[in-house]
């Protein structure tokens, strides 16, 4: 990262303060003008320079009256111990907007607890915005362990890990999966799991207090294709075999049963367990995974979802 020039970093320290006084002393820009000594106008950019350089994070904590009534639906209808719905944009039937805001809120929920936890998370897209909306916070006491490796069979490493980058927020203990998401075989995930400081690490990752998982879809748009770990052949193949969606590699068809197919197989990542008595989120929203996130929600291996409205309405349709 460039360092910054003091002149950019004296700016950044006035939308700071500017941003602090709107948000969280309540004050007006009129107010904030007076108190620095700049015009209105100054007083404005300021503000909206301090949200949009993420100095300042905005969550939206009122329960719009929508959101609510799709929440209690979603909970009765798939049997969910938590759900939370936030406001989606109606021209965008593809956006995640604000998930990651709701997400941090929860994911914080676990971390303010003084007693020891194990987070266990997936890893993504969503699931690595929801980190970069966390506050800084100590939590030594905790322990984040990943759910699943990142590395694709050439070695390569997906931008989306979720653990290391969490780990720098909270000052946590952490422990990463030094796996690939998809092994060359069953025997070789065999032998991996088998070797000491990796069996530690999934032991831990089943034993954790709460889960954070993605819901990828099954389609050229998918992470399984995008971020390498499967050919457009194979991601065609699983379509065949009639998959919608996966959790950490493990792929599902819409019912929510997993595939008795060659990825299963290979898939180096810790184990899904049904019905768990524990927290276990799923992040996901958008047009392109809807199926995904139903079959994910039949499947009983997520207990907890946080979507938006725009994919709550879509689940609530099919039958």
């Amino acid at each position: 990262m460039a360092k910054r020039s003091n002149v950019e970093t004296r700016k950044l320290d006035d939308a700071a303060r500017a941003g602090w006084m709107y948000y969280v002393a309540g004050k007006t820009q009129e107010e904030i003008a007076k108190k620095l000594n700049v015009s209105r106008q100054s007083a404005q950019r300021m503000v909206a320079l301090s949200v949009s350089e993420g100095l300042i994070k905005v969550r939206l904590e009122h329960p719009i009256a929508k959101c609510m009534d799709l929440k209690v639906k979603l909970k009765q209808r798939f049997g969910l111990n938590f759900c939370r719905v936030v406001p989606s944009i109606d021209s965008d039937p593809l956006s995640t907007l604000g998930l990651a805001q709701a997400g941090a809120s929860v994911i914080e929920l676990h971390l303010r607890s003084p007693e020891p936890q194990v987070l266990a998370m997936g890893t993504g897209r969503v699931l690595r915005a929801c980190v970069d909306e966390l506050s800084i916070m100590k939590c030594e006491q905790h322990q984040i362990v990943a759910l699943l490796g990142n590395m694709a069979s050439n070695g390569s490493a997906s931008s989306y890990d979720v653990v290391m980058h969490m780990a720098e927020h909270i000052k946590a203990k952490h422990y990463p999966m030094p796996l690939p998401v998809l092994s060359r075989n069953k025997k070789d995930k065999e032998q991996l799991h088998n070797q000491h400081h990796i069996a530690s690490n999934l032991q831990l990752a089943a034993q954790a207090d709460v889960t954070f998982v993605g819901v990828g879809n099954l389609g050229l748009n998918s992470p399984l294709y995008q971020d390498g770990f499967l050919l457009a052949k194979e991601i065609e193949e699983l379509q065949a075999q009639g998959a919608v969606g996966e959790m950490i590699g493990w792929v599902f068809d819409k019912n929510g049963s997993l595939l008795d197919c060659d990825v299963n197989e290979r898939v180096a990542s810790t184990s899904l367990i049904a019905n768990s008595t524990k927290p276990v989120y799923a992040i996901a929203a958008g047009e392109d995974k809807v199926y995904a996130i139903l079959g994910g929600l039949r499947s009983k291996f997520i207990n907890g979802l946080i979507t938006n409205e725009y994919t709550a309405e879509r689940l609530l349709t099919i039958d």
